[in-house]
């Protein structure tokens, strides 16, 4: 396919794809829960987190965890103390457990408490077309509090070659605008343009079918590249073919 029907074939997957309709069957719908800025980015930092395995069963755990936190995200992460996070003790989804979660709410209540909050430190060392440096940053900052070893695998570094899939979906959630009614546009220090897109398997065997990516695995070298080929179509809002790798892969089996 010739580089001008590609783009204009994807312009209109992508514009098919980004409705309200697409917050129905996916794990976004935590957030569009919550109309407080902080509830709306925990929340969705914590279902992110979890967003690997059956949309199902993340939508269902996520729920869960809304529950856990009271359905008051922002109040819980400030002010739950040591105590409280017993009730997470039965918490699983796969291989984050309750130890795991108990390990977010602590280091999520350092970064509100002395951070400026999520969006101010995903904001350090971000460079102009690439957030790569602002992650490596964020998941330092992170894991400053106590922890197990085991929990770092929750949080990916791109840094060490990891496409951070989850983590680029949430900055997408978080900075694209709201207009069509899924992401939420609620970060300005940060530009669409910034944005890599969620590097999974169906975003990954939709681009090498369509040419847009000749690396086998679905590393940080291989977003580069994706991302680069992304940023020729549209260098403004290149994220926004997420939506047409993903449901061409996902709900068309491309």
């Amino acid at each position: 396919m010739k580089k001008e029907s590609l783009k204009e074939f994807l312009d209109e997957k992508a514009e098919f794809y980004e409705n309200k309709k697409f917050v129905g069957t996916d794990p976004i719908q935590i957030p569009h829960q919550f109309s407080k800025k902080e509830d709306i980015e925990i929340s969705a930092f914590l279902v992110a987190t979890i967003a690997w395995g059956n949309r199902t069963s993340i939508i269902n755990n996520g729920t869960r965890l809304m529950q856990l936190m009271d359905h008051s995200p922002s109040d819980f992460i400030l002010n739950h103390t040591k105590s409280d996070l017993s009730r997470f003790d039965s918490f699983v989804h796969r291989t984050f457990n309750g130890e795991d979660a108990k390990c977010f709410m602590g280091a999520l209540q350092n970064i509100y408490r002395n951070h400026g909050g999520l969006e101010a430190l995903f904001s350090l060392n971000n460079k102009e077309n690439r957030l790569q440096e602002a992650i490596h940053n964020f998941k330092q900052v992170f894991f400053s509090v106590p922890h197990l070893a085991r929990t770092e695998k929750h949080v990916s570094d791109p840094l060490k070659n990891s496409a951070a899939k989850r983590i680029n979906m949430y900055l997408r959630w978080m900075v694209r605008d709201s207009k069509k009614g899924v992401d939420f546009g609620l970060w300005n220090s940060l530009k669409p343009s910034q944005l890599s897109c969620p590097l999974d398997v169906h975003t990954g065997n939709v681009a090498r079918k369509l040419g847009l990516l000749d690396r086998h695995q679905n590393d940080a070298k291989a977003l580069e590249i994706l991302d680069d080929a992304l940023r020729e179509m549209d260098p403004i809002d290149p994220v926004k073919y997420d939506f047409a790798l993903f449901g061409l892969g996902a709900f068309e089996k491309f």
